[in-house]
């Protein structure tokens, strides 16, 4: 029988305060994202400023990337060079760059999802919450 990790909402509540420190840091409106491997929401925090609908697109991010065990960059990029019928995918709607998955020990055990700046920021502000429970 194998282990993983998995996360624990001391681990999510510092992933929410590096993601909500970088993004404050630069000025970004944003909201943050933290799923389960199985994309189920166990953490959201939406700073002052952030659109309402950035409270729909980050879970939607995290939860894909948390599904197919990869950043969401993959799906635009796949989408925006002509494939099309990837939108007809079942379960996964957040095909935005912004949700990059939590992996440790080669496992994926969670996402994160940002949204709110341009997709490559909403990405770094991501890596910047996971990178708070790689130290």
């Amino acid at each position: 029988m194998k282990t993983k990790s998995v996360l624990d909402q001391q681990d999510v509540q510092k992933i929410l305060d590096a993601a909500a420190a970088h993004a404050t840091q630069n000025n970004w409106a944003v909201t943050i994202a933290v799923t389960d491997d199985g994309g189920h929401l166990l953490g959201l925090k939406r700073l002052d400023g952030a659109a309402p609908i950035s409270a729909h697109i980050a879970p939607a991010k995290a939860h894909t990337a948390a599904l197919s065990q990869r950043e969401t960059k993959g799906y635009e990029d796949m989408i925006n060079n002509g494939r099309v019928s990837f939108l007809s995918a079942p379960a996964i709607e957040g095909m935005l760059e912004g949700g990059v998955p939590v992996i440790v020990d080669g496992q994926t055990i969670g996402a994160v999802g940002v949204s709110g700046v341009q997709a490559s920021q909403d990405a770094e502000i991501a890596k910047a919450g996971i990178a708070a429970i790689a130290a």
